[in-house]
């Protein structure tokens, strides 16, 4: 599959990659923009063409019939937003149950505009005590671009500035909600 991912991403698609993931066994990784549904099968192909064995969560209705068994064959897990449930402490607990464990999410929370990214991957990988690794998938370019490990300290407002700052003039498929 990672060949053929390979060729398709590069040569059928002619997108192209700016940067390396990183050689962590555990992160969280957040890509922004969300603005399209299309942004989840660009994801699936990427994780292919690093090669890394990537996790997501998603709602719980994704995972019913008829389509379910293909969310969890992609590496999904259904999560129940309706109940008052701490969703960071139950991702930082899946963290310390497993080997390796690279959590991937949409810090806007939609795919509609948004002027902020929510906090909760931030407070997971703090809890979690791993690094972040920014995906930007910028649509303009045709270029998705992979920062570094980033370790949060315990200055959001600081960290917040060079997360916005690695996201900085990206164009999400729908360039009008882009962050």
């Amino acid at each position: 599959m990672h060949k053929l991912s390979t060729f398709l991403y590069f040569k059928v698609l002619g997108w192209k990659l700016k940067g390396k993931f990183p050689d962590e066994e555990k992160c969280v990784v957040i890509v922004v923009p969300h603005t399209h549904w299309l942004d989840f099968f660009l994801g699936l192909l990427v994780r292919k063409v690093v090669n890394k064995e990537i996790n997501y969560i998603g709602k719980k209705s994704l995972f019913k019939p008829p389509f379910g068994w293909f969310f969890r064959w992609t590496g999904g897990a259904p999560i129940d937003r309706s109940k008052n449930s701490n969703t960071v402490e139950s991702v930082a607990q899946i963290f310390k149950e497993r080997k390796i464990f690279r959590f991937a999410l949409a810090p806007e929370g939609t795919r509609k505009k948004v002027t902020a990214l929510k906090t909760g991957f931030y407070h997971i990988a703090q809890k979690a005590e791993v690094p972040i690794v920014m995906v930007a998938f910028d649509f303009g370019k045709k270029e998705v671009k992979i920062s570094e490990a980033f370790y949060p300290t315990d200055d959001i407002q600081k960290d917040f500035k060079e997360i916005r700052g690695f996201f900085k003039g990206v164009q999400g498929k729908v360039p009008e909600y882009s962050y």
